[in-house]
């Protein structure tokens, strides 16, 4: 009997054990359920290789990844102190400096494959170079936000970090006058292909004929339409033909007609403004055709479907002020593109948001000059296997990698330096 009871008040106990870890299996696996999880990244401090010549880069203002998986950036070459061309003067004060051609291509070992830009015959190159995107066809596309002089004008003025909204140009020029108003097309080798717009002639954000500081383009592959953040000086996306230049549409906030009325400084207790501020600084479409915009004074990413109707918008770190928090967009790899990175040049950091939603995640970088840190982290791009590029303006001079390490749970917020862990 006593054996019988033994067993028994065994069994028993070996029941309750496995309810017991039972229970605490499947709330273990309601919390792992309810934690978001997210892309991670390291950065690679080793990339790109160093540049040849004494080449170095001045305010790096754009990133794009072509077909091939190869790293484009355009950086601004005036940008640059004297004492960083110490190698251009003649004769030579020291064996370096020069300024590297503006546009640069990387395969993804680092290396520099090829290099390009600068004033031609045919084309009107940006007095301030800014952004650039590689099309599906493997055309290059630039953009510029630099004011210039008016024919007869002289002098110029500088602009640095905390301008607020306005740009990042060191060429602010005479106030009211908008030298770039184009957008340019090139082949892969540097080749003039097509120009939308002419220096200095914009009428405004009405104007269908003319840009005004554009900051980005977007090559739409499903209509060969080109989207264009417009930018610096307008307030406006517009569309064009990709092969012909003819115009198509465009619209402001909201899906409004743009309108130039100076919108004052801005408020993040104010309600939502009814216009973009400047800059409209991207315009990205994705794969279940969405557009999504980079107002960035405004510190808002809104949504549209390609023909300009408003779908939804959210803010990200709404009390940012100064340049604003909403820089630059690209997304994840996976086929429905699940994540957003929004880069965040006033607070250096980089945004992990959920696309559907637009639920921010969490956040990783810090400001600073080491490797994985950011001053003005300005663009970004993503390869075929979800690496990270970033590009820095002001002072920050430079293109950075962050290598794609998989899904993983949200644990913090803010990540603060995505440092390689080793093996």
């Amino acid at each position: 009997m006593r054996r019988h009871l033994y067993v028994g008040a065994t069994l028993l106990a070996l029941l309750g054990a496995l309810q017991l870890w039972s229970t605490v299996l499947e709330k273990q696996a309601a919390v792992e359920a309810a934690t978001p999880t997210a892309p991670r990244f390291e950065v690679d401090p080793l990339w790109p290789k160093p540049l040849p010549n004494h080449w170095i880069l001045g305010q790096t203002i754009g990133v794009s990844v072509d077909g091939q998986d190869h790293i484009w950036i355009i950086h601004r070459q005036g940008s640059l102190e004297p004492g960083e061309q110490h190698a251009t003067t003649n004769p030579p004060i020291a064996m370096c400096c020069a300024p590297a051609p503006p546009v640069l291509q990387f395969d993804q070992q680092g290396n520099l494959i090829g290099h390009w830009g600068g004033k031609g015959q045919g084309y009107d190159w940006p007095e301030s170079n800014h952004g650039i995107t590689v099309d599906y066809k493997g055309n290059v596309w630039i953009g510029g936000n630099g004011r210039g002089q008016p024919p007869g004008a002289r002098g110029q003025a500088g602009r640095g970090r905390g301008q607020a909204a306005l740009d990042e140009s060191q060429t602010a020029g005479v106030q009211g006058y908008f030298n770039d108003s184009m957008v340019l097309k090139f082949t892969q080798s540097g080749s003039f292909l097509m120009q939308i717009g002419k220096p200095g002639q914009s009428k405004g954000s009405n104007d269908i004929e003319n840009l005004r500081l554009p900051a980005k383009t977007f090559i739409d592959k499903a209509t060969n339409e080109v989207y264009v953040a417009d930018g610096y000086g307008n307030h406006r996306v517009i569309v064009y033909d990709a092969d012909t230049g003819k115009y198509k549409r465009h619209w402001g906030a909201y899906g409004n007609k743009p309108e130039d009325v100076n919108l004052g400084p801005y408020d993040p207790k104010a309600p939502p403004a009814q216009q973009f501020r400047n800059p409209v600084h991207c315009a990205e479409l994705t794969v279940d055709r969405l557009l999504y915009v980079c107002d960035r004074a405004n510190d808002r990413i809104q949504v549209f479907r390609p023909d300009g109707t408003f779908v939804k918008e959210t803010f990200i770190n709404r009390e940012t002020l100064g340049s604003g928090s909403a820089w630059d967009i690209a997304f994840s790899k996976d086929p429905q593109q699940k994540y957003l990175y929004l880069t965040d040049g006033e607070n250096d950091r980089v945004h992990i948001i959920e696309r559907e939603s637009l639920e921010l995640l969490t956040t990783f970088g810090e400001g600073g000059r080491q490797p994985g840190e950011f001053y003005g982290v300005h663009s970004i791009a993503t390869d075929s296997k979800g690496n990270i590029y970033t590009t820095e303006t002001y002072r920050g001079q430079r293109v950075q990698k962050f290598v794609y390490r998989g899904l993983g749970p949200v644990t913090k917020k803010d990540q603060g330096v995505l440092w390689p862990k080793g093996k």
